[in-house]
């Protein structure tokens, strides 16, 4: 490709997008600029603390343990109290439980604060999906997440190299730069960043009962596609996690530093930096049932082929393969969850959906710790590649019956407009038209707000 055309493809990709989603971009840019505890806590623990493999495990699962308890409590807060207060409460949470971290020494307290660390790290994200959703238009959803996606991966890819080299001399530096990054990233959002939640519509009651419209946690339970994604996706996430959690493990174990663990993993953030604009260019339009079962092999085969690295070349040319299943799932998945996602309820769902990576982060280091204590690296990247054919498997059977213009939202999902103020409050009778159009629908029923 020419620079001129490079250049348009850039423009294209880039233009059109709301301001805020620009400042929520910049929020989260200088959030990942900041990240060192998540991608060094195994190193820190084993190297610096002199702790086993299996309690470093065992703190980074109570890391993912608090992902898994805040995740569903701040979908709530993202509908109920609104997007942009459940970020600023996240965001200030885990700037000051990160510097704390930094100064616990006991294996007890190391354990109890990392817990903390996980909630508040993981409470923002619903909200900041929510919003995402709300302030971007349907057709353009898939480049904003793609393009979010490559900020996360851009932060990444500077800080994971950058941290690693910190990490030779002070792992404290670490914790107290990521604390500073991370209230940045709180200002950035409180001065330019809006409230996005849309606006409740009337909540039909009948008999002193709760209307059947109304969005709530158990909505979101009873959804049995949805669901199924999220199942899928805990298969996914739980490959992608070995490579914060057994990856710098394997490569200790194998005599490697922290500086050659962050220079292979920054192998992953430069590579989607590079190619996730062009990437997303191709897949925006293409069938997203056929890039997530391909996404799902390859992550699976590419975390595989990590059995036979014996040098940092290697560990990053196998990052390079599972790095371009990233790529292609992370958007497209984000895309199709938010397709099945009423407005009204975004929170909810993206909370149940954030929860899918949550538990993955929590048993991918019991994982990791058990089977390389137990059995070896080995073990642990062949049973990646069975879980990715697994997974793989799981999407073809789950969206081979789904019509093409629900997957590709050709047809996005209308969303019904507030009851108006001069409907008769005995109303109850619903619309001929509707009933016999929702009757004939093979579809699952999907919550409406």
């Amino acid at each position: 490709m020419s620079v001129a055309g490079l250049r348009t493809a850039v423009r294209e990709t880039v233009s059109g997008l709301p301001r805020e989603f620009w400042w929520l971009w910049l929020s989260t840019l200088v959030n990942r600029l900041g990240g060192f505890v998540a991608t060094f806590m195994a190193l820190y623990l084993t190297l610096e603390r002199g702790y086993s493999a299996s309690y470093a495990g065992l703190v980074v699962a109570l890391h993912g343990l608090g992902g898994v308890v805040s995740s569903l409590g701040a979908g709530v807060m993202t509908d109920r109290l609104g997007r942009r207060p459940t970020m600023l409460i996240a965001q200030l949470s885990m700037a000051v439980s990160v510097a704390v971290l930094g100064f616990m020494e006991h294996p007890v307290a190391i354990a109890a604060v990392a817990l903390f660390v996980g909630m508040a790290s993981n409470a923002s994200r619903p909200a900041v999906q929510a919003m995402m959703a709300d302030i971007v238009p349907p057709k353009d959803r898939v480049r904003a997440f793609s393009l979010n996606y490559w900020a996360i991966n851009l932060g990444f890819a500077v800080s994971a190299a950058g941290a690693g080299f910190i990490a030779e001399y002070s792992y404290l530096a670490g914790f107290l730069v990521e604390a500073v990054m991370v209230l940045a990233c709180a200002v950035v959002v409180f001065l330019k960043v809006p409230e996005s939640r849309p606006e409740q519509a009337p909540v039909k009651r009948v008999g002193g009962k709760r209307g059947k419209d109304e969005v709530r946690l158990t909505t979101v339970l009873r959804d049995g596609r949805f669901m199924g994604v999220v199942g899928l996706s805990f298969l996914v996430a739980l490959i992608f996690q070995q490579g914060y959690v057994g990856l710098p493990v394997a490569m200790g174990a194998d005599g490697f530093s922290s500086s050659d663990f962050g220079t292979a993993l920054a192998v992953n953030g430069v590579l989607i930096v590079a190619l996730q604009i062009p990437v997303t260019r191709f897949i925006q339009h293409r069938d997203p049932r056929r890039l997530l079962i391909i996404s799902s092999l390859v992550a699976g085969y590419g975390f595989g082929l990590t059995a036979f690295a014996g040098s940092v070349a290697v560990y990053a040319l196998t990052v390079c393969v599972w790095t371009l299943a990233e790529i292609v799932n992370a958007p497209t998945q984000t895309g199709l969850v938010v397709q099945l996602s009423p407005a009204q309820g975004r929170g909810r769902y993206q909370g149940v959906y954030t929860m899918s990576w949550s538990v993955a982060a929590l048993v991918a280091p019991l994982m990791s710790g058990f089977v390389i204590d137990r059995y070896g690296a080995a073990w642990l990247w062949g049973a990646c590649a069975v879980i990715g054919t697994v997974a793989g498997l799981g999407y073809w059977l789950l969206m081979r019956d789904l019509p093409r213009e629900e997957v590709l939202g050709e047809e996005p999902v209308i969303e019904p407009a507030p009851v108006p103020a001069q409907a008769r409050p005995d109303q109850a009778e619903p619309d001929p038209a509707a009933a016999m159009e929702r009757a004939a629908d093979p579809g699952p029923v999907r919550t409406t707000p």
